[in-house]
């Protein structure tokens, strides 16, 4: 079996490889093809991937290609993973945003959004080559804002398709291991939209242990995703939170901490990516491989190291020496998705969180609505655990970003800057008509050109 990816010069390609070695046998799968529109980029990054391989001793096969077509043609799986105009557009999102006095993160408020409109139409591309092409392969989409993205293609018609995001399953592992339980032994059960969810129950072999969780200072303040949030907030919801949730529950607090800081996260993404790029260039990759793979794995550190540290003010996590750094073992976005397909070829299955269609899962949402919930997955499908009640916090949060989301596709779909406006304004972290009119003209004005390629 095969594997296309269509972004594959992304810089977590070779952490995804290197997951997939522990187990391509069990999951049948023989290659796995990169596609890029940045060849330079994917030439390091496939050279890179197959030292990763290579290290290992193992025979799976990793190409780079150079046509769309050649990455989907026959593929069993595509996973989709893009930055439609490159990390400098991020810089651009979030310093308009920041001028108008709002978070420009890029998959939650008006980032999310300008992210967003640039990225469905080349989606949407890709996914009607694939359907020529491909069309029974099941696509993985890690593009954000994915629970946005993924919503568009679905409302298009693209219906094998899976949103995928790491922020579910990485809280669930910090979690296991700070309880002293594999992962196996822990259930715990997410419900909302992509980047705006909650865990209403943590079960260990069966018992629940939310409210002692919810109740002890020293576990909210051991697990990383959780250590930024006020722990009245946490406790008064009765719920964990997602770490995106953090824009919300501390909005000015994010705000006021990025404002401060010297650079804002996709100006750091964008110098770490821009040195690890003139390094890997400068070197022989193919006469030290090894070399050229620790200078990836220091920069991927440092920004790994880095993440969430300007939203909440904390300080960067300890960067290990380079020259003896591991490959990560793909537990993120890669995990996810090779947990889907191992379920997906099971008949005891998993159980994941995942993005797909709502299918009666939250109770006020209709079936075509697309929700990040807590999945059994299997041969029989993929299965979503039914929410009967949904806390009437969560309720409003979810309309309210559901209709945002709703109305974005329609205007991508339409070019309308009326149906954008209309979107942005009922988004809690924007919540203003005349912001919303601003916002849509000066991300016009900083791209030189209509975002949403026309129609007032």
């Amino acid at each position: 079996m095969k594997i296309g990816v269509i972004g594959g010069a992304g810089v977590r390609t070779v952490i995804f490889i290197n997951g997939l070695l522990k187990r391509y046998k069990k999951l049948n799968i023989d290659e796995v093809v990169l596609y890029d529109t940045d060849h330079k980029k994917l030439s390091v990054i496939a050279k890179l991937c197959r030292h990763v391989v290579n290290r290992e001793g193992k025979d799976l096969v990793v190409r780079e290609v150079f046509e769309a077509v050649d990455a989907i043609k026959d593929m069993d799986y595509i996973v989709t993973t893009l930055r439609v105009g490159g990390d400098h557009s991020r810089v651009i999102d979030e310093s308009v945003a920041l001028k108008n006095g709002v978070i420009g993160q890029e998959t939650t408020g008006v980032g999310g959004f300008s992210m967003a409109v640039r990225t469905i139409p080349v989606l949407m591309e890709y996914c009607e080559l694939i359907e020529t092409y491909a069309p029974d392969a099941w696509i993985f989409n890690f593009t954000n804002p994915s629970g946005l993205v993924t919503q568009a293609l679905h409302s298009a018609g693209h219906h094998r398709i899976i949103g995928i995001c790491d922020a579910p399953s990485s809280m669930k592992y910090r979690m296991a291991q700070q309880l002293g339980v594999t992962e196996e032994e822990l259930y715990v059960e997410f419900f909302g939209l992509n980047h705006l969810s909650w865990i209403k129950s943590v079960q260990v072999n069966g018992e629940e242990i939310m409210p002692k969780l919810i109740a002890d200072d020293a576990f909210l303040s051991s697990i990383q995703e959780l250590e930024i949030f006020d722990r009245d907030v946490i406790r008064k919801t009765g719920m964990l939170p997602n770490e995106y949730l953090y824009y919300y529950y501390h909005r000015e607090r994010a705000l006021a901490n990025i404002n401060k800081s010297d650079m804002t996260r996709g100006q750091t993404i964008e110098m770490v990516n821009i040195k690890m790029m003139e390094e890997l260039t400068a070197m022989d990759i193919d006469a030290d491989p090894e070399e050229a793979l620790q200078i990836f794995l220091y920069y991927m550190q440092l920004r790994e190291n880095s993440y969430m540290s300007i939203e909440s003010g904390s300080a960067n996590r300890p960067m290990l020496e380079k020259g003896s750094l591991p490959v990560p073992e793909g537990m993120g976005y890669a995990g996810v998705m090779l947990d889907c397909i191992e379920g997906m070829q099971s008949e005891e299955g998993r159980t994941l969180v995942l993005s797909i269609l709502n299918q009666g899962c939250i109770p006020f949402l209709t079936d075509e609505d697309v929700v990040e919930v807590t999945c059994k997955v299997s041969k029989n499908g993929i299965e979503p655990v039914k929410q009967a009640t949904v806390p009437a916090m969560c309720e409003l949060y979810i309309r309210l970003i559901k209709h945002y989301e709703r109305l974005t596709v329609e205007a991508v779909r339409e070019g309308s800057e009326d149906k954008a406006v209309a979107a942005l304004m009922t988004h809690p972290l924007i919540n203003s008509y005349s912001l919303a009119k601003k916002l849509i003209a000066d991300y016009n004005e900083a791209y030189g050109e209509k975002i949403l390629g026309g129609n007032a």
